[in-house]
């Protein structure tokens, strides 16, 4: 019997202490298990950020000559790419590191404005050029998800401050994928999107490859 009781409270304090783990921590805990068994070579481009990067599980095949490290943890916003920087970015020693992040800012929660995912953003850049200053930075634009086109005015907003800051820095480049992706009516063009209507098919990804292949480094 007295077994039992203190196996019932070790079980109990492992699910209390699985339950306090952090948005994202076992997609984190998934890229440590990686690493473990072929940690990827430094100096790669790594591509960082939220389930536009998670979806794109060939994106090695859309950049052949380009060694790539694919980070995006599916529905991440900017403060959690924040919280594991250490481990996402800084550990992998890039060359260059490209971003996508921002959308699920605005999706998931309402009052967050397109000021308010600048600033996130910013901190993320400021982190980056501590750690690795030098390194080049490629900010990839919020997408126009037809799923969330009640979200395209804040989109347009975050992503013109983005740009705009940008523009003020060294090796930083702001990839502007959301104006090909609309429409003659500048409405989201469907057919590049899943049937979701917010991941992409590989109609949307022929478009960013096209655009950042102008971007990447060798």
């Amino acid at each position: 019997m007295r077994y039992l009781i203190i196996l019932f409270c070790f079980l109990l304090h492992s699910c209390l202490l699985f339950g306090q783990q952090p948005p994202f921590w076992s997609d984190i805990e998934a890229f440590k298990a990686q690493d473990s068994i072929q940690m990827p070579a430094q100096q790669q481009i790594l591509f960082v950020g939220s389930s536009s990067f998670t979806y794109w599980k060939d994106v090695q095949s859309y950049f052949p000559n380009f060694p790539i490290i694919n980070r995006g943890f599916g529905g991440s916003s900017l403060p959690d790419v924040i919280r594991y920087e250490k481990e996402v970015v800084f550990k992998y020693r890039p060359k260059q590191v490209v971003i996508y992040c921002g959308e699920n800012d605005l999706a998931g929660d309402s009052t967050v404005t397109g000021q308010i995912v600048f600033e996130r953003f910013q901190t993320l850049f400021n982190d980056i050029r501590k750690s690795l200053p030098d390194v080049p930075v490629v900010y990839v634009s919020m997408k126009p998800s037809p799923s969330r086109t009640h979200l395209m005015g804040k989109m347009q907003d975050g992503n013109k401050r983005i740009q705009s800051f940008l523009g003020k820095q060294k090796n930083a480049i702001f990839a502007d994928v959301y104006h090909l992706m609309l429409n003659t009516d500048g409405q989201p063009e469907v057919s590049l999107f899943r049937e979701d209507m917010l991941h992409m098919n590989a109609k949307g990804y022929k478009i960013w490859q096209g655009l950042l292949s102008g971007y990447l480094i060798r």
